[in-house]
């Protein structure tokens, strides 16, 4: 059986075609024929709005299968986390990863749409990614969501910018481990 993987792409001007695609297509390298990756562009990618991708984000969870994985890049897993955290899947995932999310509340960023929280509630097995070279995102948030989250394994991964160097084989690790169980 195939396993699917959401793949939500960050926010910015032409980050679909030309920066989170570098990440989808090394995910797909790593992950080989067993998996299938899906890759919605998110409306209004270059102005991002909680109340404009929350209701796209949902249509896509609605379609998949237990034990789909999840992932989301930046601002992207920023909005995917809330949106779980407020609305519980239909399926069960396999796990979720978050890839240089922005924390929103203390520590973390403002945000004039999303609601800071610090409990996110029932979510399925969280993998937390980082590298400590990113220069958009400080590597302080992987360790906000990780107390926000404590069920999470935090990657923390040196030398490591915004997009993992384009290099997503350790996600992919940890996505076969997930998909095994």
């Amino acid at each position: 059986m195939t396993v699917q993987v959401l793949f939500v792409q960050g926010a910015g001007a032409n980050v679909h075609d030309g920066w989170d695609r570098k990440l989808v297509e090394s995910l797909e390298r790593e992950l080989g024929s067993d998996y299938r990756v899906r890759y919605p562009r998110m409306p209004k990618e270059d102005d991002p709005q909680y109340a404009i991708w929350k209701p796209a984000l949902l249509r896509e969870l609605e379609s998949l299968d237990d034990g789909a994985i999840l992932v989301g890049h930046s601002v992207g897993g920023t909005i995917l986390v809330h949106a779980l955290a407020e609305h519980p899947l239909s399926c069960k995932a396999g796990a979720l990863i978050l890839i240089a999310a922005p924390f929103i509340g203390d520590g973390g960023w403002p945000s004039d749409d999303v609601q800071p929280r610090t409990d996110f509630g029932r979510l399925p097995p969280v993998f937390l990614y980082h590298g400590t070279d990113d220069e958009t995102v400080p590597t302080s948030h992987v360790h906000l969501y990780a107390r926000a989250i404590p069920h999470a394994t935090v990657r923390v991964l040196t030398a490591r910018d915004h997009q993992l160097n384009d290099d997503l084989g350790e996600v992919a690790r940890d996505i076969r481990a997930s998909s095994m169980r």
